[in-house]
């Protein structure tokens, strides 16, 4: 309300209040019909003239390179920006899944074999480290995770691991320096591997787990314990959030029971209620399921297939 208005407003009121003030008899019609347009006047003034339209609110993203090429035995920053800020909520933190087993990032915590925690506070000094006998690509996901286990936002990005190029005949001797100690993720193609240079080196594995030592299997069983215990409570984001880390841990029993909080006929048979199928994300678990050894993933697939 602007000076002016509230002006009008207490010279109405104070002229209505003098008028009723006297001997409090009424008005007559004609002074009581000014004492209201006076007010109804004074409330025009005063009313907002531009309406006021809310903003929508926005939801956090993650920018990485659709691509990201790097040399074996380096130590190589991993350029991930969360945005805007003012949509991401505190205590958050980004996952990172699909790295080779050997890799390591400089911040942060492993979660499993080629899994990451990283704190959203430290990704702009956030390195991944190579060891020198890997070459390859690999498909990494990175997701923002809620303190609760909701998952904010995702983004999927190539890791490419490929040797320095080969210089040719003419050129100079290559250095027998050894290889630089950081370099810089770079997005676009591939670098080429020379053909010795290919035979040097293993390509990638499938990204997976180490094979389980049972210290790792007593943890990935209390995980899968954890996700069973909340999804009995209904919170279906924090018990995938528990099965996904047990599997990436290694175990079976729990990719097959996250592909079933995304499978249509296995969502059918819970109890609870408010879960969103998902065929895409089910068959995906239930290959994982197959390749660390569940028999009975190979049915699920087969019926997926089918629907």
């Amino acid at each position: 309300m602007t000076a002016a208005a509230v002006g009008e407003v207490g010279r109405a009121v104070k002229g209505a209040l003098s008028y009723l003030h006297i001997g409090w008899r009424s008005p007559s019609p004609a002074i009581a019909r000014l004492i209201a347009a006076g007010f109804a006047g004074a409330m025009l003034i005063a009313a907002p003239t531009t309406p006021v339209s809310a903003q929508p609110l926005s939801r956090p993203a993650i920018t990485v390179a659709p691509t990201l090429t790097v040399e074996p035995a380096t130590e190589a920053l991993l350029p991930i920006r969360i945005g805007p800020p003012e949509a991401v909520p505190p205590n958050c933190f980004v996952r990172v899944r699909g790295l080779p087993p050997m890799a390591a990032l400089s911040e942060g915590h492993a979660i499993a074999p080629g899994s990451w925690a990283v704190p959203i506070t430290v990704l702009p000094k956030l390195k991944l480290r190579l060891p020198p006998d890997v070459a390859g690509r690999t498909e990494i996901m990175i997701t923002l995770v809620g303190v609760d286990g909701t998952l904010l936002a995702e983004a999927k990005s190539t890791l490419v691991v490929g040797p320095k190029p080969v210089p040719a005949s003419g050129q100079a001797k290559r250095s027998a320096d050894p290889p630089a100690t950081a370099s810089i993720l770079r997005a676009g193609a591939a670098l080429p591997a020379p053909p010795e240079e290919a035979q040097r080196t293993r390509v990638l594995p499938p990204s997976g787990p180490s094979p389980m030592t049972p210290e790792d299997r007593e943890r990935a069983v209390r995980l899968m314990k954890k996700g069973d215990d909340q999804l009995a409570d209904g919170n279906i984001a924090a018990a995938r959030l528990f099965y996904e880390r047990a599997a990436d841990a290694g175990l079976a029993q729990a990719a097959m029971a996250l592909a079933a909080t995304f499978d249509a006929v296995e969502i059918s048979r819970s109890s609870v209620r408010g879960i969103q199928p998902d065929a895409r994300e089910a068959r995906r678990w239930y290959e994982r399921a197959r390749q660390l050894g569940a028999s009975e993933a190979e049915q699920r697939l087969r019926r997926l297939g089918t629907n």
